[in-house]
């Protein structure tokens, strides 16, 4: 017989006549009796031998035998409740138990029925999918999850020693060939057991068993479900954190998963099978906890204690999916398991360029898209781009003042990136980037024409530069330009993008009044290459050109154009321009001057050389 807990007994059909007083004489103090087996059968003494233990003070409860091949799960659990396995919180009725272990009629046929091997001829997802069938029917009938009574090597064998099963409380059976206080091993989905039956043979009638913790745990156990781990770890964790006072309130049970938690002057001691008992101090770390849903929120059972002395002055506290970080600038914030945490963490957590969180996780945000801010910046999620991080100053600042995910640049795809020309940075978005100098300051560079043009000739490394403005539209005939260190790029429907690159052609291009001159939009990037030199850009409506004996002069589209380009323009004899073309002068005629000559133009003559 083991010398710790409490010892009790379980009784079937097979034992009539059972002494109830001289049981309790010998030491005995709860009692399980088979209530049903299956979905055809009843123990004819199931209610004497249930109100005998009850009459002599033991509390008792009810099992039920599983023949997992006759019928569903929850078929046997309404039956069993049926045949009185019900339960009440009166301190007094033990809950119910599912008596899950080696086939009793293995290889045998019974009134035409087979009844299968010891594992009743089932896999061990179907038995797995059994006894949760049977223990969800069960807990919502009743209100509590049954007790597994089962031997660690049948499931192991059987049901492949599946998880998530540390929620039902543990019987366990196994029968030592010598005195001991070791059970011996427990599946995997349990870290102990609450009762162990040890002998088929004696002390106690029927099997003997014992409960693995005090009388006064076994009494909540049946009132109000506290498992004997709980109630250890619970005293345990007292006795090393006196910080959460006095207690307030018995342990309670039914949290989510078979959680547990108990109420102190200063917060709470909280349990699950998973995490063990942990600290829940009152202040703003579990006020924001509170904020989540507590256990049944987002982050589920805490994990740590409160731990302080970080950065700041800054404390956290870990739990199953997360953590909440606190500083008395920052409050108490929560950082839940995703990618936006992942990313924070690989930054540096609260030691990094973002420091502490200053807001919960805000999702719901343009194309679900989620988001969370710090000290130093946000990061940023969506389903199309990962989680990125957007670091406080002048890009962060030029993408809010654009409309940030909901702008025209959408949600970032890269961080801040630096180490460019100039020691310039920049960052990428969905549409587009924000490029940085000191000298320029952060503009927008947005998919579309310009950029294509501008990341072709080089981008911040080619003769542009970096963007001095952003691209700016509305302008003549909807067309829009964007303004860069080194000139400017402008884009119309008809013309596309074209480079204006800063110099004599670009500076004669807008005293002549850009877009909206005699010109039009640039239909070609500025050409060199030709004759003595020289340079130019097409236009709409002419185009320019420059050599350094020259200057820069506009050729227009016109008659006295047509005629420079018939004798070969700068080509030909007349050579460069040397003036723009000048009208208004007698007759209404105009004329261009040229290295070796003019052209003249009356309505009257036409363009002639002269």
């Amino acid at each position: 017989m083991p010398t710790f807990g409490v010892q009790g007994l379980d009784v079937s059909g097979h034992q009539s006549g059972v002494d109830w007083l001289q049981q309790w004489k010998m030491g005995a103090r709860f009692a399980y009796v088979k209530a049903s087996e299956g979905n055809y059968y009843t123990n004819p003494l199931y209610g004497s031998q249930y109100q005998g233990a009850r009459n002599v003070g033991m509390i008792r409860g009810a099992y039920h035998f599983a023949i997992p091949n006759w019928s569903s799960g929850a078929d046997q659990a309404r039956y069993f409740v049926d045949s009185g396995g019900g339960w009440t919180p009166d301190g007094h009725t033990l809950p119910p138990v599912l008596d899950f272990e080696f086939n009793p009629y293995e290889g045998r046929t019974i009134g035409g029925f087979y009844f299968g091997n010891t594992c009743y001829g089932m896999s061990p997802s179907q038995l797995t999918a059994w006894v949760k069938d049977f223990g969800n029917t069960m807990q919502a009938l009743t209100g509590r999850l049954p007790v597994i009574y089962t031997n660690t090597s049948w499931w192991r064998q059987c049901l492949s020693d599946p998880e998530g099963f540390g929620d039902y409380p543990l019987w366990v059976a196994a029968y030592p060939g010598v005195p001991t206080n070791d059970a011996g091993p427990v599946p995997s989905s349990w870290e102990t057991y609450s009762m162990w039956q040890y002998s088929s043979t004696g002390p106690f009638a029927g099997d003997s068993n014992v409960w693995n913790g005090t009388y006064e745990g076994l009494v909540a156990f049946a009132k109000n479900g506290v498992p004997p781990a709980a109630i250890r770890a619970i005293a345990e964790l007292r006795a090393v954190t006196p910080a959460l006072g006095s207690a307030t309130s018995d342990i309670s049970c039914g949290l989510p998963g078979g959680g547990c938690y108990q109420g102190f002057t200063f917060g709470a001691a909280v349990w699950h099978p998973a995490t063990g008992a942990q600290p829940s101090f009152v202040g703003p770390i579990r006020d924001a906890w509170a904020k989540t849903g507590f256990e049944g929120g987002r982050l589920g059972y805490p994990t740590s204690s409160e731990i302080c002395g970080l950065r700041d002055g800054g404390c956290y506290q870990a739990y199953q999916r997360g953590e909440i970080l606190y500083t008395s600038t920052t409050g108490a914030q929560p950082s839940p398991f995703g990618e936006i945490r992942t990313r924070y963490r690989l930054a540096g957590a609260e030691n990094g360029v973002l420091g502490y969180p200053t807001s919960a996780e805000i999702c719901s945000v343009t194309n679900g898209g989620c988001y969370q801010s710090y000290q130093g910046g946000e990061i940023m999620w969506s389903g199309a781009t990962g989680a990125q991080l957007t670091e406080t100053g002048p890009i962060r600042t030029t993408y809010r003042q654009a409309g940030a995910e909901t702008g025209v640049l959408g949600y970032p795809t890269s961080a801040k990136i630096c180490g460019l020309r100039d020691g310039g940075c920049y960052q990428a978005y969905q549409r587009g980037e924000i490029l940085w100098t000191t000298a320029t300051g952060a503009h927008i560079s947005r998919s579309g024409g310009i950029r294509d043009l501008y990341r072709r000739t080089g981008a911040e490394n080619g003769a542009l530069g970096y963007p001095t403005s952003a691209e700016i539209c509305s302008v003549t005939s909807g067309g829009c330009y964007q303004s860069y260190q080194g000139g400017e790029i402008m884009w119309s429907g008809a013309t596309g993008a074209q480079l204006t690159e800063t110099g004599p052609i670009r500076t004669t291009y807008r005293q002549a009044g850009a877009e909206t001159g005699v010109l039009g939009y640039p239909t070609s990037a500025k050409i060199c290459g030709l004759r003595d030199g020289g340079c130019y850009q097409a236009y709409q409506r002419g185009e320019i050109l420059w050599t350094t004996a020259t200057g820069a002069h506009i050729s227009r589209s016109g008659g006295i154009r047509d005629l420079y380009r018939r004798t070969g323009a700068e080509n030909g004899a007349l050579g460069y321009p040397t003036s723009a073309e000048i009208c208004s002068v007698t007759s209404g005629g105009c004329y261009q001057s040229y290295q070796g000559g003019r052209i003249i133009w009356s309505a009257a003559t036409g363009a002639q050389i002269g």
